[in-house]
């Protein structure tokens, strides 16, 4: 069965700072018609620092939707049309004060594939030197440090409901994995 469905029109609905939101009028595979709400989003990036002790980055933000402080891997939003990799150099110094080196990209996460067109790339890097931390204005972060193993406890233990940490976690964890076999 042909699972695509054809856009006949778009209509937005809310202009924000971060996101805009819109109307789709689309063709099911049936030919009936369906309207689809769509949150627009530029996406984002998400990296994974190692220290040589073994430690992550990790950042405890508030965050307002959730009303909740949420432990984190650093991660930002990218502006429209700006490279990830660019903006993921900036976003770790901008958030724990390090650079970072040794980049391996893990791959892109859809947060929620039904209505949000955010797309996250994420990557795991080794920290290289201090650089000084530069929030934004708006922004107040904690940064701590934690191991793979602490991380996956926490998120068994349901203290990290974070998607892209919990992804990030386990892809990481793997990969250390298959590096002691070697």
């Amino acid at each position: 069965m042909k699972l695509n469905e054809k856009t006949l029109n778009r209509k937005i609905v809310f202009e924000g700072k971060l996101i805009s939101v819109r109307h789709d009028e689309v063709e099911l595979p049936n030919q009936e018609l369906a309207i689809r709400e769509v949150v627009e989003h530029p996406g984002g990036v998400s990296v994974a620092m190692c220290n040589e002790q073994g430690q992550f980055f990790m950042v405890s933000q508030y965050r307002y939707a959730q009303q909740k402080v949420l432990l984190e891997f650093p991660a930002g939003k990218l502006e429209y049309g700006e490279d990830a990799f660019e903006a993921a150099k900036r976003e770790i110094v901008e958030e724990t004060g390090y650079s970072a080196k040794e980049y391996v990209y893990l791959g892109r996460m859809i947060p929620t594939g039904a209505y949000l067109e955010e797309k996250i790339e994420m990557y795991y890097a080794h920290v290289d030197e201090y650089k000084g931390q530069n929030l934004d204005q708006d922004e107040f972060i904690n940064v701590s440090m934690k191991t793979i193993d602490e991380l996956v406890a926490m998120i068994m233990n349901k203290e990290i409901e974070d998607g892209k940490t919990i992804a990030m976690t386990f892809m990481i964890k793997e990969i250390m994995a298959r590096e002691k076999k070697k």
